[in-house]
């Protein structure tokens, strides 16, 4: 017979009141909460098991257990292998639609957490491809999951000072999980067998056990809480994260009267499904944040990711070792160079990186096609046929250096900005689902490149550094005519930004259009509501 305490205990924890089930549902620690830097970036291990996934499959391409279990998977089954990761992105992706909405941020990064862990264990333990493609699925879902959830739970927890440095720090860690994954594999290449992959597959399940236990100790979307009628716990997760409890700290007064505003509005306008991201006003944003996630993708980065082995053995470097030595090289400066990104964000602004990034890429990438098409030649690596450089000290290097130029120039501007101006970019009732079909569109141009670039460096070669350096300069000119500045606005206040219209001349928009004092905010909810109590007397 269980002790009459506890059963009361359960008696009370399941009849109890539905406000009192949410105050359990959201408790969390005020000490975390308070240290703005520290709440922002947590969740970003979610970023770090996308890169753990990229180094996982780079760093065993030329592996032979890896070959010898999976029956040497040519460069089509390659990219069907490595594709399924984001393809199970992209339904990921797409279900936090329903899922952030619904059951709110915090429980969604648990949730993507514990899908990661399953997916890793299949992987671990797969035997034949589809068993690999299949564990590669289900961690694509926490993947799109993560990727599309992080972002908005950052930008709507985190002050605007600072939130494009925290959402940014998405893509270092994205960067970290790929640097620490691939150091994981060169170091287990040594060992003899099938643990030289099965164990980096199996590790890389450790970061998604504590994202899901440490988010426990973190607060709710105060917005999200707002949104769901829960207005005073919203307000005290706002005093938490901003006025170190205090409820009359004036930031969080202009954040609490702002979400107010907002809220009321946006429910009064009734946005409830998809048909809402094509209202008036909507589509140019939606449209601007599916582009950014697309041109992130054809800007070619993940394809030296994914294929770098396949890349510098193309530039005439040979040996297993010194091909991983040149990889993990590549990684590095990838964490390296995001750092000053992170730190000037905000200063900078999403614009200036933007242009600067592109022009950038896609000078590298015509540099490395160039010297490939200029020095190479069609051999024979490893029984594969491949556009080669061989005997060419001078070229070899020049495109090891272009290419880790390219890379350099993608963590320092389109890397974090990719994942930040979607996040900020749209009003709250349609912000999840906003969101989601950005991140969705990440993971479909991704796919679809992970599937196409072995197959296109077997019979295209060298040209195929053209066409990623072709899209990197479209992606300039669109950026240039289209996409307005956000750096420094509150997530409300950037509403003002897309009401200046300047639809193809994103740069006549000033800078600080949209930005308010508390007495703004303040005095137009007081002249709203005298406006209304008018009407009503009329």
């Amino acid at each position: 017979m269980p002790d009459p305490v506890l059963r009361l205990g359960f008696f009370r924890l399941r009849f109890a009141s539905p406000f009192a089930r949410k105050s359990l549902a959201m408790k969390y620690s005020a000490t975390i909460a308070s240290n703005p830097y520290v709440v922002g970036s947590f969740a970003c291990i979610g970023g770090g098991l996308f890169g753990l996934d990229i180094s996982s499959m780079s760093g065993v391409l030329n592996n032979q257990s890896y070959l010898k279990t999976f029956n040497h998977p040519t460069s089509d089954a390659q990219g069907a292998i490595v594709a399924s990761m984001p393809a199970g992105s992209f339904v990921g992706a797409l279900l936090v639609t329903q899922l952030a909405d619904r059951i709110g941020r915090r429980p969604t990064v648990i949730l993507a957490g514990i899908i990661w862990v399953i997916g890793s264990i299949l992987q671990c333990a797969s035997v034949n491809r589809g068993m690999l493609v299949v564990g590669r699925i289900i961690s694509g879902i926490s993947v799109g999951l993560s990727s599309a959830v992080v972002p908005i739970y950052q930008s709507e927890i985190t002050a605007p000072s600072i939130r494009g440095r925290m959402v940014s720090l998405q893509q270092w860690s994205i960067t970290w999980g790929i640097l620490i994954q691939y150091f994981i594999q060169f170091g287990c290449s040594y060992i003899d067998g099938v643990a030289s992959f099965r164990i980096p597959w199996g590790l890389q399940m450790i970061p998604a056990i504590i994202l899901s236990l440490g988010m426990l100790f973190f607060p709710e979307s105060p917005r999200w809480l707002f949104d769901k009628g829960r207005e005073e716990e919203a307000l005290q997760v706002l005093a938490d994260l901003h006025g170190k409890g205090n409820k009359s700290d004036e930031l969080v007064v202009l954040e609490f009267e702002e979400i107010k505003q907002q809220v009321t509005f946006e429910r009064t306008e009734g946005a409830k499904s998809y048909l809402d991201l094509f209202k008036t006003g909507n589509p140019r944003r939606v449209f601007l944040g599916c582009a950014l996630q697309m041109w992130s993708q054809l800007s070619g980065m993940n394809v030296m990711m994914y294929y770098i082995v396949y890349v510098f053995q193309g530039a005439g470097l040979t040996g297993r070792r010194g091909n991983l030595i040149a990889d993990s090289v590549q990684y590095v400066l990838n964490v390296a160079l995001t750092v000053p990104a992170i730190i000037y964000i905000d200063k900078w602004g999403r614009r200036p990186m933007l242009l600067a990034g592109t022009l950038l890429m896609g000078f590298w990438l015509y540099l490395v096609g160039g010297l490939q098409g200029r020095f190479g030649h069609w051999g024979t690596v490893d029984n594969n046929p491949i556009w080669v450089v061989e005997n060419n000290d001078a070229a070899t290097k020049a495109i090891i250096v272009c290419s880790y130029l390219f890379v350099c120039s993608f963590a320092i501007t389109m890397g974090p900005v990719s994942w930040t101006y979607p996040a900020e970019l749209y009003p709250l009732k349609i912000r999840g689902k906003a969101v989601s079909l950005a991140t969705a569109t990440n993971w479909l141009f991704n796919f679809a490149l992970a599937y196409a670039v072995p197959p296109g460096l077997n019979n295209i070669a060298w040209r195929t550094y053209f066409i990623f350096g072709t899209f990197n300069f479209a992606a300039f000119i669109h950026i240039l005519f289209m996409y307005p500045e956000t750096v420094g606005r509150s997530l409300e206040e950037i509403e003002e930004i897309f009401q200046q219209g300047h639809v193809f001349s994103a740069w006549a928009i000033d800078r600080n259009v949209g930005k308010k004092t508390l007495e703004d905010v303040v005095g137009g909810a007081k002249a709203k509501k005298s406006d209304s109590v008018e009407e009503e007397k009329a």
